[in-house]
C-alpha cells in the first residue's frame, strides 16, 4: 500500500493532498486541502500571476501540516512526493514543485511531475480501481479537450478549442454582463430560471466533420446582442441562451466522437463539469444513445491536490519516476 503526498499549484489554488493505494484496490483520498484565493484576485477581474504565487508561497506550508496532522501521517511514512509541472502560471508551478522536490530530497523518496490536464482526465475515476478506455472532455478556464483513452497513460487527441476555452468564454461572457469574477458560476446562477431559446446564438463548428471546438464567435455574438440591445437585456435569457450554446458544442462534439471511436463510455472532467446544466445533459445525452457517464464529484472538479495525487499513484504503481531536475513546463501539452 503506498502513500503519496501531492501538491497543486498551477493558477490560484493552493492544494495539497494525500492519496492511499495498490494495485487493484481502489484508491483512497486520505486528505484533500484547498485555499482558494478567489477574493485576492476578483478585485483584478482576473488572476494577477505575481499576487497568486505570493499566496502559494505564504499558505503551502500550513497546508501541508494540516493534510498530515489529520490524517495522523508522518512525513517519513510518504512513499513519494508529486507536484503539478505543467500547464499553469510559470511562477505558480514553480512553489508547488520545488516545495514537493525539496520534501523528496529530505525524506529520500521519488518526485513525481504530474500534468495538470491528467489530473483533471483522471478525475471521474478516483473512487475506481483502474481506468477504463473512454472518450474524455476536459473543460475548464484554460483548456477544452477531447481525448480517447485506451487507459492511463494512453491518451489520443481528438480535438480541441482553435481559440477561446469553454471556461474562458463563460468568464468573458461574465464580465459582458457585468457580473462577479470568476464569470462561470455567476452565469449559471444568472442562466437558473431563464429562456435558453430566447437567443440564437451561434453553435459554431457544431456540424463540422473535425472534432474541434470554437467559442470567440459564440462571445462575439453576445457582444454584438449587447451593443445593438445598448445594454436593455434580459440577464436571465441571455445567460441561459449563452449557455446552452456552449452546452449544445461541447455535448454534440463529445457524443459524435463516442460513436466514430466506438467508445461506450464518456468522461467530463475539469472546472466547468461542475456546471449543473452541462452534467444533466450530458446525463440525459449519455441515457439516449446508450454510454456510460461518469464525472468527477463535485469537489474534484475545480483545481485540486487529490486528482494529481491519483495520477501520481497510478504512475509510481507502475514504476515510474520523474528527476529531479525536471523543470517546469507552463505551456506542457497532455499528448
Amino acid at each position: 500500500m503506498a502513500l503519496l503526498l501531492a501538491i497543486e499549484s498551477s493558477c490560484d489554488e493552493t492544494a495539497v493532498a494525500i492519496v492511499r493505494g495498490s494495485a487493484g484496490r481502489t484508491a483512497e483520498v486520505l486528505a484533500s486541502e484547498v485555499s482558494s484565493q478567489i477574493e485576492l484576485h476578483r478585485e483584478h477581474g482576473g488572476v494577477v500571476p505575481e499576487l497568486a504565487s505570493r499566496n502559494h508561497s505564504l499558505r503551502l506550508r500550513g497546508l501541508v501540516g494540516k493534510a498530515l496532522a489529520d490524517t495522523g501521517v508522518a512525513m517519513r511514512e510518504i512513499d513519494a512526493f508529486a507536484a503539478t509541472s505543467g500547464p499553469g502560471l510559470a511562477s505558480s508551478l514553480l512553489i508547488g514543485s520545488t516545495a514537493a522536490k525539496g520534501m523528496a530530497c529530505a525524506m529520500n523518496r521519488p518526485f513525481l511531475a504530474i500534468n495538470h490536464l491528467e489530473g483533471h482526465l483522471l478525475s471521474p475515476f478516483l473512487d475506481r480501481t483502474s481506468v477504463p478506455p473512454h472518450i474524455a472532455l476536459i473543460v475548464s478556464g484554460g483548456h477544452t479537450l477531447l481525448l480517447d483513452v485506451e487507459g492511463s497513460g494512453r491518451y489520443r487527441r481528438l480535438g480541441g478549442t482553435r481559440d477561446d476555452a469553454a471556461g474562458e468564454a463563460f468568464d468573458k461572457v461574465g464580465k459582458m454582463l457585468g457580473l462577479a469574477y470568476p464569470g462561470g458560476p455567476e452565469i449559471e446562477k444568472a442562466a437558473r430560471g431563464g429562456n435558453p431559446k430566447a437567443y440564437d446564438f451561434p453553435r459554431s463548428m457544431l456540424g463540422d466533420a473535425h472534432l474541434d471546438f470554437s467559442f470567440s464567435g459564440l462571445k462575439t455574438a453576445v457582444l454584438y446582442t449587447l451593443q445593438r440591445a445598448e445594454g436593455m437585456v434580459c440577464v436571465t435569457d441571455l445567460a441561459a441562451s449563452f449557455q446552452q450554446a456552449v452546452i449544445d458544442i461541447l455535448v454534440g462534439k463529445t457524443l459524435r466522437a463516442a460513436r466514430q471511436t466506438g467508445r461506450s463510455m464518456i468522461g467530463l472532467s475539469g472546472g466547468v463539469s461542475l456546471n449543473r446544466a452541462l452534467r444533466d445533459a450530458f446525463h440525459d445525452a449519455c441515457g439516449k444513445s446508450g454510454h456510460e457517464f461518469v464525472t468527477a464529484a463535485p469537489d474534484f472538479c475545480t483545481d485540486n491536490a487529490a486528482m494529481i495525487a491519483f495520477a501520481a499513484l497510478l504512475r509510481h504503481l507502475a514504476g515510474e519516476c520523474s528527476p529531479l531536475g525536471e523543470d517546469i513546463h507552463p505551456n506542457l501539452p497532455l499528448v
